[in-house]
């Protein structure tokens, strides 16, 4: 299982270090479990914590933790009881970024971040609910919530998932490791019992699920590619992969006109070459025929395949004008 990146283990800390703060000394089971993270996991956490803070780092100037008797304390440096001096700029930024905040798992939606952003918000004149649009992905009523506990306690899961890119629907049983939002999206990392590999899955199309009376395996070893396994969305979420081309995945060369630029703007390419007047040549990693079916009948006469897909097009058309007939 790919480590999580950077920005991801920031917003998590941002969301856990005043959920403990506001606990004064939660068990680590607590933390584990609201956050869906294992007790190492939290561990190295916490050993970045208590090394943050501002020149000259001495004591009073670091965010001390504290974990005895399986419990974790966290207390603010001195410098952070000192009033801010925020521009009105500062102020909204700083709303937005503690809103995006609040919508990751685990953060308390009533807790001291919340109540600070609403004072703040309130001296801008801004409402955030009203005024901010902040999310991180939408998933199915209760799938998310699901697969973190099941994350936490470790349990097996099967899932109903329709695989976008081969348009089909499979039950499949999954040891999930872990669920992470990149590009808008929320995902799953699993080892899939069905195809015996590592596998993401995105929440938004998982129909339903069940956690199972029966312990997931250990992470496997490898990189986990996006089950769709096709170059339908973002290469990199926010540090990490979401697509994972194989090496032997069909490519396609299509010119582009100035219309259809959103393609070379929306999906991973292998190349891009300028043809002037706002046309462009472009390779694109087509794993899943349906998928690449939908893509050129979606763009009709404003795309040309110069090779890799000659008669993709025309036969999908065929197909459903047969079943208009």
């Amino acid at each position: 299982m790919a480590r999580p990146s950077a920005p991801d283990r920031l917003r998590r800390l941002l969301a856990l270090v005043p959920w403990v703060v506001a606990h004064d000394g939660p068990t680590l089971e607590e933390v584990c479990a609201r956050f869906g993270l294992s007790q190492d996991e939290l561990v190295a956490e916490l050993d970045l914590v208590f090394l943050c803070g501002v020149h000259p780092f001495t004591p009073d100037s670091l965010i001390d933790v504290a974990v005895a008797d399986g419990r974790v304390w966290i207390r603010y440096a001195d410098y952070l009881e000192r009033p801010l001096r925020l521009t009105p700029d500062e102020g909204l930024a700083l709303v937005a970024a503690g809103t995006a905040v609040l919508t990751v798992p685990g953060a308390d939606p009533d807790g001291p971040l919340a109540r600070g952003l609403a004072k703040l918000a309130g001296v801008l004149g801004v409402d955030p609910a009203a005024d901010l649009d902040v999310t991180l992905g939408t998933a199915p009523a209760g799938v998310l919530e699901s697969l973190q506990e099941a994350v936490a306690a470790g349990r097996a899961v099967e899932i109903d998932y329709y695989t976008y890119g081969r348009d089909q629907r499979t039950r499949r049983m999954v040891d999930p490791h872990s669920v992470f939002a990149a590009e808008g999206q929320w995902y799953l990392e699993a080892w899939c019992h069905l195809a015996e590999a590592e596998r993401r899955f995105r929440l938004d199309r998982i129909g339903s699920l069940s956690v199972l009376d029966r312990p997931a395996a250990r992470p496997h070893p490898g990189a986990a590619p996006d089950e769709d396994a096709l170059a339908t969305a973002t290469v990199e979420g926010p540090g990490r992969r979401v697509f994972d081309p194989r090496p032997d995945d069909p490519r396609v060369v299509l010119e582009l006109e100035p219309r259809a630029r959103w393609v070379a703007e929306q999906y991973p390419l292998e190349g891009l070459e300028e043809l002037g007047g706002g046309r462009c040549r472009v390779v694109l990693v087509a794993s899943e025929r349906a998928w690449l079916e939908r893509l050129l009948l979606r763009l009709g006469p404003s795309a040309r395949v110069v090779e890799g897909a000659e008669g993709v097009a025309s036969a999908a058309a065929a197909r459903i004008l047969a079943h208009y007939r």
